[in-house]
C-alpha cells in the first residue's frame, strides 16, 4: 500500500514539469512583446526599441531561454511568481487573497453539491421510473443544459431584487454564499446525482441486496449498506469536483463579484497582466494533477485489486 502511495505520487512529479514548462511558453505565445506590454501598463507615452530592450534587460527577458525557465521554476516553487505587469505588485498578494476566497466558495460548493447528489441519487434510484424520478432527471437535465450566468442572472432577480433577501455581490456575511453556492451546486449536481441513482439501481440488482431480504435485514440497514459501496464508485469523482469547481468559477464569481480567482484572472486577461496569467493557469494545472493523484489514492486505499494486493 505504501509503496503504490509513493508511487503514484512520484508519477505525478514530471507530470507538474510538464504543466510548468507549458504554462512559462504561454508569454510566448502573445502577439505582443512582453516588454511592450509592461511599457502600456506603465503608460509610457511613447514605446521606443530601446526602451524595449532596457525592459528587457530589467526584467531578465534577454537571458537564454533555459535559464529563464529554471528561474522562474525555481522562484514558483517558493511562490514568488513574479510582480504584476499592471500594479507592480507581487503575484502572489494578488494571488493568495484571491485563492482562499476561491477555495471557501469550492469547498462550500462542493459539499452543496455532493449533498444534493447523494441525496437526489438516492431518492431516484429507490423510486426508479416513478413520477418522482422522472421529475427530478427532468428539472435537472433542464437546470443543467441552462448557462450559468443565465441561472446566477435569474437567482439575482428574485432572491435579491424582487424579495431583497440576499446580497448580489461580494463576501461580506455568509449570506453572501447563498446565491453563488446554489449556481454552482444546481449546475454540478444535476450531473453527479444522475451517476450516484445509477450505481445505486445496479446496486439494487446485487446477491448480498436478495439475502440480505431474505436474512430478515431492515431496508434502512439494506440501503445504507448500497449507499456506501456506491459512494466507493463515487469517490473519485467527487475528489475531481473539487479542481473542476475551483477552476469553473469564473463566470459565476464576475456575475456576483466574487473577490477570488475567476475575478482575478479576467481582470489579468484583459489586462494582458502575463505573470498574474501565468500565476493562474500553473495554480490550476497543478491542483487538477494533485487532485487526481488523491483521488487515485482514495480508490486504491478502498479498492486492494487497484494497487495490486489481490
Amino acid at each position: 500500500m505504501g509503496w503504490y502511495m509513493a508511487k503514484r505520487g512520484l508519477y505525478a512529479i514530471p507530470m507538474m514539469i510538464v504543466i510548468s514548462f507549458l504554462t512559462f511558453i504561454l508569454i510566448h505565445l502573445s502577439p505582443m512583446d512582453p516588454a511592450e506590454v509592461v511599457l502600456e501598463a506603465q503608460g509610457v507615452p511613447q514605446i521606443t526599441p530601446e526602451l524595449i530592450a532596457q525592459t528587457k534587460a530589467e526584467l531578465g527577458m534577454d537571458r537564454p531561454f533555459l535559464i529563464r525557465y529554471a528561474n522562474w521554476l525555481i522562484d514558483c516553487l517558493q511562490l514568488d511568481f513574479g510582480h504584476s505587469y499592471v500594479s507592480g505588485e507581487p503575484v502572489w498578494t494578488l494571488l493568495g487573497p484571491a485563492f482562499l476566497n476561491t477555495l471557501q466558495l469550492t469547498f462550500a460548493s462542493v459539499i452543496a453539491v455532493i449533498a444534493l447528489s447523494v441525496g437526489l441519487g438516492v431518492i431516484c434510484a429507490l423510486r426508479e421510473g416513478r413520477l418522482l424520478d422522472r421529475s427530478v432527471r427532468g428539472v435537472s437535465f433542464f437546470l443543467t443544459s441552462m448557462p450559468s450566468y443565465l441561472l446566477a442572472s435569474l437567482m439575482i432577480w428574485y432572491f435579491a431584487v424582487k424579495l431583497d433577501l440576499l446580497p448580489t455581490s461580494g463576501m461580506a456575511s455568509s449570506a453572501s454564499y447563498v446565491l453563488p453556492v446554489v449556481v454552482i451546486a444546481v449546475n454540478y449536481a444535476g450531473i453527479y446525482f444522475r451517476m450516484i441513482r445509477s450505481s445505486m439501481i445496479s446496486q439494487l440488482h446485487e446477491d448480498y441486496v436478495l439475502y440480505g431480504r431474505a436474512s430478515g435485514l431492515s431496508e434502512t440497514t439494506i440501503t445504507m449498506h448500497m449507499i456506501r459501496n456506491s459512494l466507493q464508485i463515487a469517490i473519485s469523482v467527487f475528489c475531481m469536483a473539487v479542481p473542476i469547481i475551483l477552476g469553473s468559477t469564473v463566470v459565476v464569481e464576475n456575475v456576483f463579484a466574487w473577490p477570488g480567482l475567476g475575478s482575478l484572472s479576467m481582470h489579468a486577461i484583459l489586462s494582458r497582466d502575463f505573470p498574474v496569467i501565468q500565476a493562474y493557469v500553473l495554480v490550476m494545472a497543478v491542483a487538477f494533477v494533485l487532485f487526481n493523484t488523491v483521488s487515485d489514492m482514495v480508490n486504491a486505499a478502498m479498492n486492494p485489486k487497484l494497487r495490486g494486493d489481490l
